[in-house]
């Protein structure tokens, strides 16, 4: 109607009077229509009330779903549909949670080190990150709201939370709180949490000044992140090269972790801690896996990790074996040097050096 309308009639005016558009651009959206696609009409009874949405769900749901809509057709809204934008954005929310909770005693001002001296996984997450702000920048400047929205759950979802979260939570949790190793990690997840919540910010609205004030309590913009623009996100000069490593070192992973969810349906472990695997590669591949020698077993969570040169030709093996050694109380981890240290039997000689010794150290993650 509004073709036809306000913005045709406009358009014709200016053009006679002024020589060009009364508009620097113009945006439209289709019609709101229910799950199976019908127009909404009080008649059939089919019409969803968006304060009813708003009361019972929060008015972040409704901004979710316009911004997770194609507008460019129909727009269709049931209580399906809405409940699989509150899935997504729970998984936000958890990431987020995540990210915050492993945050509160890092200060950017006083444990910031340069992307050179963060483990390589931590770069490579950095360069991930600031490859996905390019697209959802140019996705806004084009005002395709969706897209941002599609790769932000990818991004928490398998990027974060099936990937690096996953890796990096060993590190949180079991080196020195003061290490160079856990302070990396940290940075890393700073850069990403302030871009993650600018991204957020034009259609999350609550959400992320919700945990801006947590996340900002030390920055010049503590009061809203309102008065922010964009994170510049910190150059990683190997960013390229290790996006494409990467790439290959995760599609190993998932077929490691089938090779252990089959493992683990027989009954011959429980967590994919209680294994080893060894993995016949070649090419690039094999050397991207032998370049992150003993950190490849963190990569992979588990407890031991060998790589082999395949046959010539030969495809990627993996072979999984339940462990023989002891469990560390600690870390886990199923280790031979678990009760090497007599005052400390029940702990593995990595937990012993990082609770009692110089630390462990690592190079890759």
């Amino acid at each position: 109607d509004q073709h036809r309308g306000w913005f045709h009639s406009s358009l014709l005016t200016a053009s006679m009077l002024y020589g060009k558009p009364p508009y620097k651009a113009l945006l439209t959206h289709g019609f709101t229509v229910d799950g199976e696609g019908r127009k909404m009409s009080k008649s059939v009874g089919n019409t969803v009330s968006p304060q009813d949405i708003s009361n019972k769900m929060g008015a972040e749901i409704i901004r979710l779903w316009v911004a997770s809509t194609d507008y460019s057709g129909e727009l269709s809204i049931s209580d399906e549909i809405l409940k699989r934008v509150v899935e997504g954005y729970r998984r936000i929310r958890n990431t987020l949670r995540f990210l915050l909770a492993n945050l509160t005693d890092y200060d950017h001002a006083k444990h910031a080190l340069p992307a050179s001296e963060w483990l390589e996984i931590d770069r490579y997450a950095v360069a991930l990150t600031d490859r996905l702000q390019k697209e959802v920048l140019s996705h806004y400047q084009a005002y395709e709201f969706h897209p941002v929205v599609a790769k932000l759950q990818t991004f928490c979802s398998e990027d974060l939370g099936g990937f690096y979260l996953d890796v990096l939570k060993d590190r949180l949790y079991t080196t020195a709180a003061d290490s160079k190793a856990r302070r990396g990690a940290q940075n890393a997840l700073y850069h990403i949490t302030q871009a993650m919540l600018h991204w957020m910010a034009p259609f999350l609205t609550f959400t992320a000044e919700e945990a801006w004030q947590i996340f900002a309590h030390g920055t010049e913009h503590k009061d809203t992140i309102f008065t922010s623009t964009y994170y510049a996100i910190p150059s990683v000069d190997d960013g390229d090269t290790l996006l494409q490593k990467w790439h290959e070192i995760r599609t190993v992973r998932a077929e490691v972790t089938r090779q252990l969810e089959a493992v683990r349906v027989e009954g011959d472990i429980g967590s994919s801690l209680q294994a080893e695997v060894t993995i016949a590669a070649g090419g690039p591949v094999l050397a991207a896996l032998q370049s992150l020698e003993d950190d490849l077993r963190f990569v992979l969570l588990t407890s031991a990790a060998k790589v082999t040169p395949a046959p010539e030709g030969g495809d990627l093996l993996v072979t999984v074996t339940p462990s023989q050694h002891a469990k560390c109380e600690r870390c886990w981890h199923y280790r031979a040097d678990v009760g090497h240290n007599p005052e400390h039997p029940t702990i593995c000689g990595r937990c012993d050096s990082n609770l009692f010794g110089a630390g462990e150290h690592r190079s890759h993650a």
